[in-house]
């Protein structure tokens, strides 16, 4: 049997561990410590440095915690994930060996950290002692934007050179996401609805991916595609209200929750041209999707005819009407995600972002790990497209 294929009547979907999904208002308070994995369990905060400083919400975590289960609290996670950031953090967790959880809170980068923070310990442990059982720790996260780092097994950091680099085991995705709408309060406007833009990213390139399942993958990347459609307009008239962000988290978790351990490799173009554009440049990634998601959808529309038929799919969810012609639908997917990025005043280009127009052939060697050839090409003229 295959893992998964393109035909949707043939396929495996294998989850990953996760234990609880709560959403709605209050969750945390209702809900985090029945999230703890022991009665006795420590547990150590990764999180940023303006949510610590900023907001009450680690406060408040820190609160709900007591001292019977709070080990210490790590808030100078940076953009990316930088390296001598997760070196600090991991060191503070290694010292105390009766710490058995992490929470993380915020975006992709604490909930990133956590992951690479857990897959570092065990891998120090396999060192030390081989032959022993693995060791990760439990990860309860708690999400304030709608970036998706929480329902993946994989975390991105930043190394040294400035490039993003990575880790991933099957043991690293999160045991409880929690959803609450109080804390996605205290997220900038901008922020959350760019990371929207990023949840977006998720649900378009899986409908393309080679390893991806039509059920439930594909199916819920479609759900998510029509929902950030439907309430991201509302949220931008209305950040404060609760039952719009809790749509709006749903949506996310819908967009990649369900890409399980059958997905291999890189999500798709748009995410590589992410990465390329990322940390390299200071850019954060769901600005990157805003710049790059529509134009990859018309390049890829103009490709391959199996992925031209995936992304026409997503035509009705994104208030498209289908034309029975599959590259002329997915042209019109693509062009209503950059209508969705102007409305929502998301519109940028690279020349505001301050990257020069010297670093297109950098850009593009990154994002296709070629030198030459009709996909550098194109790529490339994507790239000099976005200026």
């Amino acid at each position: 049997m295959t893992d998964s294929s393109q035909h949707p009547l043939s396929g495996l979907w294998k989850p990953t561990h996760l234990q609880r999904l709560h959403y709605g208002p209050n969750s945390v308070p209702t809900h985090l410590l029945s999230c703890l994995p022991t009665p006795t369990s420590k547990a150590f905060i990764i999180t940023g440095n303006s949510l610590a400083t900023s907001t009450p919400l680690i406060k408040q975590v820190e609160t709900l915690l007591t001292p019977t289960h709070h080990a210490g609290t790590f808030s100078k996670i940076g953009q990316h994930a930088p390296i001598a950031e997760l070196d600090q953090a991991t060191a503070l967790v290694k010292q105390d060996p009766t710490i058995d959880t992490l929470i993380s809170i915020g975006g992709g980068s604490p909930i990133d950290s956590a992951k690479a923070i857990s897959y570092r310990l065990n891998e120090q442990k396999q060192q030390q002692t081989p032959g022993s059982p693995p060791s990760f720790l439990h990860h309860i996260t708690i999400p304030t934007t709608l970036s998706a780092a929480e329902c993946t097994l994989g975390a991105g950091y930043t190394d040294a050179s400035g490039l993003k680099t990575g880790v991933a085991h099957p043991e690293l995705a999160p045991h409880s996401i929690l959803y609450d709408a109080n804390f996605a309060l205290h997220t900038p406007p901008w922020l959350f609805l760019s990371t929207a833009l990023r949840a977006l990213d998720h649900a378009v390139e899986l409908m393309y991916h080679p390893t991806s399942t039509e059920m439930p993958c594909r199916w819920m990347a479609m759900m998510a595609a029509g929902e950030l459609f439907t309430w991201l307009p509302k949220y931008k008239e209305d950040p404060k209200d609760e039952e719009t962000i809790t749509r709006l988290q749903l949506a996310a978790f819908a967009s990649l929750g369900y890409l399980a351990l059958n997905v291999k490799g890189g999500l798709g173009l748009s995410h590589a041209l992410g990465y390329a554009l990322g940390s390299p440049y200071g850019i954060p990634h769901g600005i990157t999707s805003c710049l790059t998601l529509g134009h990859v959808v018309k390049l890829k529309a103009e490709g391959s005819g199996g992925e031209a038929a995936q992304l026409a799919r997503l035509a009705p969810f994104v208030g498209v009407q289908r034309r029975g012609d599959d590259k002329r639908d997915a042209v019109a997917v693509g062009e209503a995600i950059l209508g969705l990025v102007e409305r929502l005043g998301l519109k940028t280009s690279l020349t505001e972002k301050g990257v020069g127009r010297d670093q297109v052939d950098v850009i593009t060697r990154t994002a296709t790990r070629a030198e030459s050839g009709p996909v550098y090409d194109a790529v490339r003229r994507l790239v000099e497209g976005l200026y």
